[in-house]
Order: C-alpha cells, then sequence, then structure tokens
C-alpha cells in the first residue's frame, strides 16, 4: 500500500515568503511616512493660502486696516472650523499677512 502524502509548505517556502514581506515593508513604510509629511506641508501652505485670500477680500470690502480672525469671522470670511483649524496650525495674521507663527 502506498502512503498518502499531504501537500503544504516547507519551512524553506515560508521563510521565503516571510522575507519578502518583510521587504515589502521595509520599502513601503518609509513612502508612508514621506507622504504623510508632505501632505500635512501642502495642507498648511494651503490653509495659509485660503486665510490670506479671505484676508485681501475683507480689505477690498472694508478698506485697508488691520484684519482679525474674529473679525473674518463676523464677516462671514472664514467659518469658525476655519479659523480653529488654522490656529491649530500656527498661522497668524500680522500686518494683513498670514503666515505661519514659527514659534509653534
Amino acid at each position: 500500500m502506498r502512503v498518502k502524502q499531504r501537500q503544504a509548505f516547507t519551512l524553506i517556502e515560508m521563510a521565503i515568503v516571510l522575507f519578502i514581506i518583510s521587504l515589502l515593508i521595509l520599502i513601503i513604510v518609509p513612502n508612508l511616512t514621506a507622504s504623510r509629511r508632505n501632505a500635512t506641508k501642502t495642507h498648511g501652505e494651503a490653509m495659509t493660502q485660503v486665510v490670506q485670500t479671505q484676508v485681501d477680500l475683507y480689505q477690498n470690502d472694508n478698506g485697508d486696516k488691520d484684519v482679525t480672525f474674529d473679525e473674518l469671522q463676523t464677516g462671514n470670511y472664514l467659518t469658525g472650523k476655519q479659523i480653529s483649524k488654522a490656529k491649530d496650525e500656527g498661522i497668524e495674521i500680522h500686518n494683513n499677512v498670514a503666515a505661519v507663527d514659527v514659534k509653534k
């Protein structure tokens, strides 16, 4: 009589598969981190541009004076959520120029 052999992966095959998976992880993880950092930077720049655009619009409508976040919200130029996000990003308005505060 013939003994039936079970089909299975050998230890070497499993080791090769695990090695390939670990290489893929080593390649992917740094790229994800760099992509996240780049996306965060781009978002911050875009938010700064949004605030600056609204400052400029406010000045066009109300004359040249120092603009604050409160005035932008009162005049419906920015929502409370946008202002809160801008402050979280460290964006401040000085001399009618929106910029990221380097202290934060």
